[in-house]
């Protein structure tokens, strides 16, 4: 269930006791215990309920988890069919995670977009110009949150996570370069994806 919620949404007990292949009564009840122990947030909704991860360090807490949970057979798990697809791109708490968040990352840095700072990576006059060539209206704000690197579970390497990536993200998705999967956090790279968003990234094309 709180892999389902890495995704960044906000999900009912019944959707996420589907996804872990329990009764709605059982997720209820371990729900609760995470509500009770600040890893998941509820949202009351009429006579409904939906839970969510708490915040962005539990995110990063369980990507850790995965790491060490699947050290031994990580090659292997990550060629399996049904991974491929998050391998290549997912959501990891409303930022870009897999190949593509770690190409992007990798992409900021050598092309001195971002710089580290002692509070977090911050924008450079470069990066700003960058941004606003995207069409992208940006809020700065000069705080660890707003741009830092975090170890990516598939790939072993640092993606971009923070205010700044979230913006990425949504702004690729509204461009309709990436699509958001239904009931999965993959991401799926479009055709216009693979023509304006691949280049930017200095990556070949890949299957939409």
């Amino acid at each position: 269930m709180l892999v389902v919620l890495l995704a960044g949404e906000f999900r009912s007990a019944g959707e996420l006791a589907k996804s872990a292949g329990i009764t709605p009564q059982a997720a209820s009840t371990q729900l609760a215990q995470l509500v009770d122990n600040n890893l998941v947030v509820v949202r009351q909704q009429g006579r409904h309920k939906y839970f969510a991860l708490a915040d962005a360090d539990v995110a990063h807490a369980l990507e850790a988890l995965s790491m060490v949970a699947e050290r031994d057979n990580v090659s292997a798990r990550w060629e399996k069919l049904n991974y491929k697809p998050l391998k290549c791109a997912r959501r990891c708490y409303g930022h870009m995670a897999g190949e593509l968040g770690v190409a992007q990352f990798q992409m900021l840095m050598q092309r001195k977009y971002l710089c580290a700072t002692e509070n977090g990576h911050q924008l450079t006059e470069a990066g700003q110009k960058w941004v606003a060539e995207l069409g992208m209206t940006l809020q700065v704000k000069n705080t660890t949150r707003f741009a830092y690197p975090c170890m990516d579970w598939s790939e072993r390497r640092d993606h971009l996570a923070g205010s700044f990536a979230k913006a990425l993200l949504a702004h690729y998705v509204e461009s309709d370069w990436l699509r958001i999967e239904k009931d999965s956090r993959a991401l799926t790279v479009t055709l216009r994806g693979q023509r304006e968003l691949l280049p930017l990234f200095a990556l070949p094309n890949a299957k939409s």
